[in-house]
């Protein structure tokens, strides 16, 4: 995949490296060259630029991305470039959120990815982004997590004794979520999910479940990875 990642501050910076790691070409934006140089061995590209600026950002290859991710710090900063990626119809825009009028006015935008680098790291958004089903990691202790993520195909319309989660991945389920859809005090489209119920061997699993699961980080990465 290709991303470009626009503020490299301390998570910016960590999450274009990271997702550099993982295989995918990045190319990392910010204004101050400083930061710049500082990383531009550690991904595909690094570019110099006031995101603010129309036709600078216009510059970049918008078209031919998956995924811009604005790390900018400061609000005003961050909300004018988000507005110029989504005028430019990016294909998937993720954004940094230090307030809930922030959080508000993405919402407004359409933004229904947000992060906040104060409660989330680097590391589980680059992890995030590089797996297609994957939608929550909790860190246990350094090498077992608990995995909120979509229902593996291959999984859909069997049970839990069918599947076999525990014996063949060494993968424990603990529940599944129901996605339902609900609107904000804005009248925003977001969704949320219906509390989990009781697991049994003859629990189906269905199209648009969320399935909880707990298990080594290297387990739970080839699950997602195969599904």
């Amino acid at each position: 995949m290709k991303f470009i990642v626009i503020g490299l501050g301390q998570f910016g910076s960590s999450l274009a490296v990271r997702l550099a790691q993982y295989g995918h070409e990045v190319i990392g934006v910010d204004k101050n060259m400083r930061k710049v140089e500082e990383i531009k061995d550690k991904i595909s590209y690094s570019i110099c630029l006031d995101s603010k600026e129309p036709s600078t950002l216009e510059s970049l290859p918008l078209e031919n991305t998956d995924v811009v991710v604005v790390c900018i710090a400061n609000e005003g900063d961050n909300l004018l470039t988000t507005a110029l990626l989504k005028k430019a119809n990016v294909k998937r825009v993720i954004s940094r959120s230090v307030s809930s009028l922030q959080d508000n006015v993405l919402e407004a935008m359409g933004i229904t990815e947000i992060f906040k680098p104060e409660k989330e790291s680097a590391e589980r958004w680059a992890f995030k982004l590089s797996t297609t089903n994957y939608i929550n990691l909790f860190e246990v202790t350094k090498s077992y997590s608990i995995a909120e993520i979509k229902v593996p195909s291959p999984f859909i319309g069997k049970t839990v004794k069918e599947i076999g989660l525990n014996k063949k991945h060494k993968i424990i389920l603990l529940t599944k979520l129901k996605p339902i859809e609900t609107r904000n005090h804005l009248g925003i489209k977001t969704h949320e999910v219906m509390s989990g119920e009781a697991i049994t061997a003859e629990t189906v699993l269905e199209a648009n479940d969320i399935i909880i699961i707990y298990g080594h980080i290297k387990d739970i990465s080839k699950l997602i990875e195969h599904s």
